[in-house]
């Protein structure tokens, strides 16, 4: 039998990260000082860039009624940790015996800004002279207790995997493509679906879900506890509602230079990708504070659940876009600073308040305790309980380790 070549055509579908896409998700992604940091270096480039630079002045947050329920009490903001203090406060909850605290904070002192270990396993226990078996059993119940999910992964794929077996959707689609991530980086899909034996639109569907993982959970920490800088979004409620606008102060104005040259093409296109950044930022931030007018009115602490999905379902816009928008981004209100990816909270039982609520009714239940008689964990979650908000013990311990406030015991005054 005679074999015979033959031509065919093939039509596939394949998304590629042109360099105008990098550009365009890089700007979206930057807050306002990291974009004006990358448009002076465009600037520097290109002499088609014209920026004027906004008029300096101090900014100061407004903590105008900030606390309108506790007019006694001083104003001022609620500092949130840096990634060292946050984890440090975490292992200090778990109440290690002091082998296991030993190497803990060896894995703390491991940790990148990313929230990754940078040292591998075997290096940490032989500086500490223990086994590996040792130290992995001690990594593992860090990871399992660390908030955000992520914090203390080894790499990106046990990053993502430890989101995905929190979410409960670390089902075989979503293995295979955790295994491959090379292969998915190259967008090959079928490939992988061939080697797992799996339905490609399976593995298209867990792919999609993974978008909406964070791969580093410990950027959102800032290198200091909680400073005070000029935000990207100002809030303010007027006769309609609550409005939001950019803070033009903190941004630099763009423009094309007059005349002829090489360049202004890809200034307008520099342009064009701002004011879609801007419209893109104000859109999801007015969404997000519509949703949580009642924290705007009251405080924090009536907070209500709220996911990216449900956001970008209401834009018509991905998940991943959503993270992108609001990481770093934060926001001016009446009652301080706020992080946008604060707002995003969900509930820890089903119909209860949101976890970012419970917080901040626990805070202020530390904050009004009787110092000579503080009060324990399980003080607390039945305080909280007693409020319409069950609450674990060992979830009060959690959020307690967040909100960096030491045990019982610590916060007893000296005599």
């Amino acid at each position: 039998m005679k074999s015979r070549n033959r031509i065919s055509v093939q039509q596939t579908q394949r998304m590629a990260l042109t360099t105008g896409l990098a550009t365009s998700i890089r700007i979206l992604r930057a807050d306002a000082a990291g974009l004006s940091r990358y448009l002076e270096e465009q600037a520097a480039e290109n002499p088609q860039i014209l920026l004027a630079k906004p008029q300096v002045q101090d900014w100061l947050p407004r903590w105008k009624s900030a606390f309108a329920s506790d007019a006694e009490r001083p104003e001022q903001a609620a500092a949130g940790p840096s990634l060292v203090s946050h984890v440090l406060g975490m292992i200090e909850a778990l109440r290690l015996d002091p082998d296991d605290q030993r190497i803990a904070i060896a894995l703390a002192e491991a940790l990148e800004p990313t929230g990754w270990i940078a040292r591998s396993v075997a290096v940490i226990a032989a500086q500490l002279g223990q086994g590996i078996p040792a130290v992995e059993t001690v990594l593992r119940r860090l990871q399992e207790s660390a908030e955000p999910t992520g914090l203390f992964a080894r790499n990106l794929a046990e990053c993502l995997r430890l989101q995905a077996e929190e979410a409960g959707e670390l089902n075989p689609a979503m293995t295979a493509i955790l295994d491959r991530l090379d292969l998915l980086a190259k967008g090959e899909i079928d490939r992988i679906a061939r080697e797992a034996g799996l339905d490609p639109a399976d593995l298209r569907q867990a792919f999609g879900r993974l978008r909406s993982y964070d791969p580093k959970p410990g950027a959102g920490f800032e290198a200091n506890a909680a400073p005070v800088r000029e935000p990207d979004l100002i809030a303010e409620k007027g006769a309609s509602g609550w409005i939001v606008s950019l803070n033009r102060s903190a941004l630099p104005s763009v423009s094309v230079a007059e005349g002829r040259g090489k360049g202004r093409a890809e200034a307008r296109a520099l342009i064009k990708m701002i004011e879609g950044r801007n419209a893109t930022l104000l859109s999801v931030a007015q969404d997000i504070l519509t949703r949580q007018t009642a924290a705007l009115e009251a405080g924090l602490g009536a907070m209500v659940p709220m996911t990216m999905a449900e956001v970008g379902e209401t834009l018509g816009l991905h998940e991943s876009t959503i993270s992108r928008v609001v990481s770093g981004t934060a926001v001016d209100t009446p009652r301080g600073t706020w992080w946008l990816r604060a707002l995003f909270t969900k509930a820890p039982r089903e119909g209860g308040p949101a976890a970012g609520a419970l917080r901040d009714r626990l805070a202020r239940l530390v904050a009004d305790e009787d110092p000579d008689a503080p009060l324990s964990d399980e003080a607390l979650a039945a305080a909280l309980a007693e409020g319409g908000a069950p609450i674990a013990r060992r979830t009060v311990a959690k959020y307690r380790a967040m909100l960096n406030l030491p045990p019982a015991h610590r916060r007893r005054r000296r005599p």
